[in-house]
Protein backbone atom coordinates (compact mmCIF):
# COMPACT_ATOMS: atom_id res chain seq x y z
CA UNK A 1 0.00 0.00 0.00
CA UNK A 2 1.17 3.58 -1.09
CA UNK A 3 0.97 6.16 1.89
CA UNK A 4 0.62 9.54 0.39
CA UNK A 5 1.02 12.44 3.22
CA UNK A 6 -1.30 14.64 1.85
CA UNK A 7 -4.15 15.35 -0.41
CA UNK A 8 -1.73 18.19 -2.39
CA UNK A 9 1.04 14.90 -2.67
CA UNK A 10 -1.81 12.18 -4.12
CA UNK A 11 -3.26 15.11 -6.67
CA UNK A 12 0.26 15.84 -7.77
CA UNK A 13 1.15 12.00 -7.86
CA UNK A 14 -2.20 11.28 -10.14
CA UNK A 15 -2.34 8.02 -9.19
CA UNK A 16 -5.56 8.12 -7.70
CA UNK A 17 -7.02 9.03 -11.13
CA UNK A 18 -10.15 6.94 -11.57
CA UNK A 19 -10.25 5.43 -8.31
CA UNK A 20 -12.41 4.56 -5.66
CA UNK A 21 -12.17 6.78 -2.24
CA UNK A 22 -13.57 5.86 0.83
CA UNK A 23 -13.39 8.84 3.95
CA UNK A 24 -13.29 8.58 7.10
CA UNK A 25 -11.07 8.67 10.73
CA UNK A 26 -10.92 4.67 10.41
CA UNK A 27 -9.95 4.59 13.84
CA UNK A 28 -9.64 0.80 15.04
CA UNK A 29 -10.43 0.03 11.47
CA UNK A 30 -13.83 -1.73 12.77
CA UNK A 31 -16.33 -3.72 10.91
CA UNK A 32 -18.30 -0.27 10.00
CA UNK A 33 -15.05 0.65 8.61
CA UNK A 34 -14.06 -2.55 6.85
CA UNK A 35 -17.95 -1.99 5.18
CA UNK A 36 -16.23 0.83 3.44
CA UNK A 37 -13.57 -0.39 2.25
CA UNK A 38 -14.97 -3.45 0.61
CA UNK A 39 -17.44 -1.17 -0.99
CA UNK A 40 -14.67 0.99 -2.46
CA UNK A 41 -12.33 -2.05 -3.81
CA UNK A 42 -15.83 -3.06 -5.65
CA UNK A 43 -15.12 -0.38 -7.76
CA UNK A 44 -11.52 -0.23 -8.85
CA UNK A 45 -8.27 0.72 -7.06
CA UNK A 46 -8.90 1.41 -3.29
CA UNK A 47 -7.70 3.87 -1.49
CA UNK A 48 -8.61 5.55 1.90
CA UNK A 49 -8.72 9.09 3.00
CA UNK A 50 -7.79 9.68 6.87
CA UNK A 51 -6.71 12.80 9.16
CA UNK A 52 -3.76 13.39 11.26
CA UNK A 53 -4.36 14.31 14.33
CA UNK A 54 -7.19 13.01 14.86
CA UNK A 55 -9.96 16.53 13.59
CA UNK A 56 -10.93 16.35 17.61
CA UNK A 57 -7.68 16.91 18.98
CA UNK A 58 -7.44 19.71 16.52
CA UNK A 59 -11.12 21.39 17.28
CA UNK A 60 -11.64 20.38 20.85
CA UNK A 61 -8.65 18.83 22.39
CA UNK A 62 -10.07 18.32 25.94
CA UNK A 63 -13.03 16.43 24.35
CA UNK A 64 -10.75 14.63 22.22
CA UNK A 65 -11.25 10.94 22.16
CA UNK A 66 -8.22 8.40 23.08
CA UNK A 67 -7.34 6.78 19.79
CA UNK A 68 -7.68 2.74 19.07
CA UNK A 69 -5.47 2.76 17.30
CA UNK A 70 -2.33 4.39 16.47
CA UNK A 71 -0.89 5.87 13.08
CA UNK A 72 1.64 3.18 12.00
CA UNK A 73 -0.94 0.50 13.29
CA UNK A 74 -4.10 1.90 11.31
CA UNK A 75 -2.07 2.04 8.37
CA UNK A 76 -1.03 -1.68 8.61
CA UNK A 77 -4.99 -2.57 9.15
CA UNK A 78 -5.58 -0.63 5.95
CA UNK A 79 -2.96 -2.64 4.28
CA UNK A 80 -4.07 -5.86 5.61
CA UNK A 81 -7.85 -4.62 4.35
CA UNK A 82 -6.57 -4.91 0.81
CA UNK A 83 -6.21 -0.89 -0.04
CA UNK A 84 -3.92 0.20 -2.70
CA UNK A 85 -3.17 3.56 -1.36
CA UNK A 86 -3.71 5.68 1.77
CA UNK A 87 -4.02 9.38 2.04
CA UNK A 88 -2.98 10.98 5.60
CA UNK A 89 -4.04 14.62 5.27
CA UNK A 90 -2.54 16.71 7.87
CA UNK A 91 -5.02 18.20 10.36
CA UNK A 92 -4.76 21.73 11.48
CA UNK A 93 -7.05 24.63 12.39
CA UNK A 94 -6.39 25.95 8.66
CA UNK A 95 -7.74 22.80 6.76
CA UNK A 96 -10.60 22.97 9.73
CA UNK A 97 -11.34 26.33 7.97
CA UNK A 98 -11.89 24.20 4.04
CA UNK A 99 -15.16 24.55 2.34
CA UNK A 100 -17.46 21.88 1.86
CA UNK A 101 -17.10 23.02 -1.81
CA UNK A 102 -13.42 22.98 -1.82
CA UNK A 103 -12.92 19.78 -0.16
CA UNK A 104 -15.82 18.20 -3.17
CA UNK A 105 -12.92 20.00 -5.78
CA UNK A 106 -10.17 18.47 -4.35
CA UNK A 107 -11.69 15.04 -4.50
CA UNK A 108 -13.19 15.20 -7.81
CA UNK A 109 -11.46 17.54 -9.59
CA UNK A 110 -7.73 17.51 -8.45
CA UNK A 111 -7.54 13.82 -7.73
CA UNK A 112 -10.26 13.17 -10.03
CA UNK A 113 -11.26 9.81 -8.44
CA UNK A 114 -14.27 8.28 -10.20
CA UNK A 115 -16.05 6.61 -7.33
CA UNK A 116 -16.63 7.86 -3.09
CA UNK A 117 -17.67 5.97 -0.64
CA UNK A 118 -18.54 7.22 2.64
CA UNK A 119 -20.86 6.02 5.84
CA UNK A 120 -24.61 6.38 6.34
CA UNK A 121 -23.55 9.94 8.44
CA UNK A 122 -20.71 11.34 6.86
CA UNK A 123 -20.74 15.05 7.22
CA UNK A 124 -17.35 17.41 6.07
CA UNK A 125 -16.02 21.22 5.18
CA UNK A 126 -15.93 23.44 7.75
CA UNK A 127 -18.81 23.50 10.42
CA UNK A 128 -19.66 20.20 9.11
CA UNK A 129 -21.26 22.04 6.23
CA UNK A 130 -21.20 18.86 3.78
CA UNK A 131 -23.44 16.35 4.19
CA UNK A 132 -24.20 13.43 1.84
CA UNK A 133 -26.68 14.72 -0.18
CA UNK A 134 -24.18 17.78 -0.88
CA UNK A 135 -21.22 15.48 -1.88
CA UNK A 136 -24.11 13.37 -3.98
CA UNK A 137 -24.82 16.52 -6.11
CA UNK A 138 -21.36 17.38 -6.37
CA UNK A 139 -20.25 13.41 -7.50
CA UNK A 140 -23.35 14.22 -10.31
CA UNK A 141 -21.89 17.13 -11.32
CA UNK A 142 -18.53 15.30 -11.75
CA UNK A 143 -19.80 11.89 -13.42
CA UNK A 144 -18.33 10.21 -10.35
CA UNK A 145 -20.49 7.68 -8.33
CA UNK A 146 -21.12 8.15 -4.65
CA UNK A 147 -21.80 4.92 -2.74
CA UNK A 148 -23.02 5.50 0.99
CA UNK A 149 -22.72 2.38 3.10
CA UNK A 150 -24.96 2.10 5.67
CA UNK A 151 -24.79 1.41 9.14
CA UNK A 152 -23.53 -1.75 10.06
CA UNK A 153 -24.37 -3.45 13.35
CA UNK A 154 -23.19 -7.23 15.14
CA UNK A 155 -26.02 -8.04 17.98
CA UNK A 156 -28.22 -5.04 17.54
CA UNK A 157 -25.68 -2.79 18.65
CA UNK A 158 -24.07 0.15 15.94
CA UNK A 159 -20.76 -0.64 15.00
CA UNK A 160 -18.71 2.76 15.78
CA UNK A 161 -15.55 3.70 17.48
CA UNK A 162 -17.17 5.36 20.60
CA UNK A 163 -18.87 2.05 20.83
CA UNK A 164 -15.48 0.42 21.07
CA UNK A 165 -13.67 2.74 23.12
CA UNK A 166 -16.47 2.30 25.55
CA UNK A 167 -15.93 -1.39 25.57
CA UNK A 168 -12.28 -1.17 25.90
CA UNK A 169 -12.10 1.00 28.85
CA UNK A 170 -14.73 -1.02 30.49
CA UNK A 171 -12.72 -4.00 30.35
CA UNK A 172 -15.22 -5.92 27.63
CA UNK A 173 -12.93 -6.72 25.25
CA UNK A 174 -14.37 -9.83 24.34
CA UNK A 175 -17.27 -7.12 22.88
CA UNK A 176 -15.08 -4.63 21.86
CA UNK A 177 -13.29 -7.84 19.39
CA UNK A 178 -17.20 -8.26 18.22
CA UNK A 179 -17.27 -5.09 16.56
CA UNK A 180 -13.14 -4.57 15.62
CA UNK A 181 -13.30 -7.81 13.69
CA UNK A 182 -10.16 -8.77 15.40
CA UNK A 183 -9.17 -8.97 19.10
CA UNK A 184 -7.85 -5.27 20.51
CA UNK A 185 -3.99 -4.88 20.83
CA UNK A 186 -1.88 -2.50 22.08
CA UNK A 187 2.26 -2.36 21.87
CA UNK A 188 4.57 -1.69 23.63
CA UNK A 189 8.45 -1.91 24.94
CA UNK A 190 9.56 -4.26 28.54
CA UNK A 191 11.07 -1.87 31.02
CA UNK A 192 12.22 -2.73 33.82
CA UNK A 193 9.63 -3.58 36.79
CA UNK A 194 9.89 -4.03 40.31
CA UNK A 195 10.75 -7.73 39.96
CA UNK A 196 7.71 -8.48 42.06
CA UNK A 197 6.76 -11.54 39.98
CA UNK A 198 9.91 -13.24 39.92
CA UNK A 199 10.10 -13.55 43.45
CA UNK A 200 6.82 -15.26 43.80
CA UNK A 201 6.52 -17.54 41.02
CA UNK A 202 5.34 -15.85 38.04
CA UNK A 203 7.95 -13.63 36.38
CA UNK A 204 6.40 -10.77 34.52
CA UNK A 205 6.63 -8.58 31.16
CA UNK A 206 6.26 -4.86 32.24
CA UNK A 207 4.89 -3.16 29.33
CA UNK A 208 5.63 0.47 28.03
CA UNK A 209 2.85 1.64 25.54
CA UNK A 210 2.27 4.94 23.63
CA UNK A 211 -1.09 3.23 22.97
CA UNK A 212 -4.16 5.87 24.01
CA UNK A 213 -6.13 3.53 24.66
CA UNK A 214 -5.92 0.92 27.23
CA UNK A 215 -8.71 -1.82 29.10
CA UNK A 216 -9.94 -1.08 32.45
CA UNK A 217 -8.36 -2.23 35.23
CA UNK A 218 -8.38 -5.91 35.72
CA UNK A 219 -6.72 -9.57 34.55
CA UNK A 220 -7.26 -10.72 31.07
CA UNK A 221 -6.40 -13.90 28.99
CA UNK A 222 -3.69 -12.03 26.17
CA UNK A 223 -1.59 -13.33 23.23
CA UNK A 224 1.87 -12.04 23.05
CA UNK A 225 3.66 -11.80 19.79
CA UNK A 226 7.94 -10.57 20.66
CA UNK A 227 9.12 -9.25 17.83
CA UNK A 228 12.98 -8.86 17.25
CA UNK A 229 13.83 -12.73 17.68
CA UNK A 230 16.40 -14.28 15.46
CA UNK A 231 13.20 -17.14 14.30
CA UNK A 232 11.07 -14.44 13.53
CA UNK A 233 8.02 -13.20 15.73
CA UNK A 234 7.26 -15.40 18.56
CA UNK A 235 3.85 -15.79 19.67
CA UNK A 236 2.89 -16.72 23.40
CA UNK A 237 -0.61 -16.90 25.65
CA UNK A 238 -0.33 -15.46 28.32
CA UNK A 239 -2.37 -13.90 31.39
CA UNK A 240 -1.92 -9.88 31.35
CA UNK A 241 -2.81 -7.39 34.64
CA UNK A 242 -3.41 -3.80 33.93
CA UNK A 243 -3.99 -1.62 37.39
CA UNK A 244 -2.03 -0.17 40.55
CA UNK A 245 -1.50 -3.66 42.43
CA UNK A 246 -3.30 -2.38 45.61
CA UNK A 247 -1.86 -5.32 47.20
CA UNK A 248 1.42 -3.61 47.35
CA UNK A 249 0.10 -0.16 48.06
CA UNK A 250 1.47 0.98 44.80
CA UNK A 251 -0.42 3.89 42.99
CA UNK A 252 0.96 3.82 39.78
CA UNK A 253 -0.80 2.05 36.53
CA UNK A 254 0.95 -0.67 35.22
CA UNK A 255 0.60 -3.41 32.09
CA UNK A 256 2.25 -6.79 32.97
CA UNK A 257 1.95 -9.98 30.99
CA UNK A 258 2.95 -13.45 32.28
CA UNK A 259 4.07 -15.65 29.26
CA UNK A 260 3.07 -19.19 29.42
CA UNK A 261 5.90 -21.48 29.07
CA UNK A 262 8.53 -18.43 28.08
CA UNK A 263 12.13 -19.00 28.30
CA UNK A 264 14.49 -16.30 28.14
CA UNK A 265 15.06 -12.08 28.54
CA UNK A 266 12.68 -10.03 27.25
CA UNK A 267 14.14 -6.25 28.35
CA UNK A 268 13.94 -4.63 25.47
CA UNK A 269 12.20 -6.19 23.37
CA UNK A 270 8.69 -5.26 21.12
CA UNK A 271 5.65 -6.93 21.82
CA UNK A 272 1.92 -6.78 20.31
CA UNK A 273 -0.24 -7.95 23.51
CA UNK A 274 -3.97 -8.49 21.85
CA UNK A 275 -6.59 -9.23 24.83
CA UNK A 276 -8.73 -11.66 24.25
CA UNK A 277 -10.99 -11.67 27.24
CA UNK A 278 -11.32 -10.43 30.88
CA UNK A 279 -10.78 -13.01 33.89
CA UNK A 280 -11.79 -10.61 36.66
CA UNK A 281 -11.65 -7.20 38.21
CA UNK A 282 -8.51 -5.98 40.31
CA UNK A 283 -8.68 -6.98 43.64
CA UNK A 284 -6.65 -6.62 47.31
CA UNK A 285 -5.33 -9.65 48.70
CA UNK A 286 -4.24 -9.96 52.54
CA UNK A 287 -0.96 -11.61 51.56
CA UNK A 288 1.74 -12.41 49.03
CA UNK A 289 0.39 -16.10 49.59
CA UNK A 290 -3.03 -15.51 48.55
CA UNK A 291 -2.21 -13.24 45.58
CA UNK A 292 0.18 -16.40 44.42
CA UNK A 293 -2.70 -19.10 44.72
CA UNK A 294 -5.35 -16.60 42.82
CA UNK A 295 -2.13 -15.83 39.84
CA UNK A 296 -1.66 -19.67 39.59
CA UNK A 297 -5.65 -19.66 39.15
CA UNK A 298 -5.83 -17.01 36.87
CA UNK A 299 -3.26 -18.28 34.65
CA UNK A 300 -5.37 -21.50 34.62
CA UNK A 301 -8.90 -19.56 33.33
CA UNK A 302 -6.35 -17.70 31.05
CA UNK A 303 -5.61 -21.21 29.48
CA UNK A 304 -9.15 -22.35 29.04
CA UNK A 305 -9.57 -18.85 27.29
CA UNK A 306 -6.77 -18.97 24.84
CA UNK A 307 -8.36 -22.46 24.27
CA UNK A 308 -11.39 -21.44 22.89
CA UNK A 309 -10.30 -18.34 21.46
CA UNK A 310 -10.25 -18.21 17.58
Amino acid sequence: MKVFSSLDAAAASKELEGAAVCLGNFDGVHLGHRALIDEAKRHGVAAALTFAPHPGKVLQPELAPRLITLLPRKLELLEQAGLSFAIVQPFTLEYARTTAPAFEATLLEALKVKAVVVGYDFTYGSKRSGSVQTLQAACTRASAQLWVVPAVTVDGVVVSSSKVREYVLEGRVAAAQRLLGRYFDLEGTVVPGAGRGRTIGFPTANIDTQNELRPGAGVYAVRVTVKGESAGPMRHGGAANIGVKPTFGDSKVTIEAHLFDFQGDLYGKKLTVEFIDRLRGEQRFASVSELSGQIARDIESARTALARAR
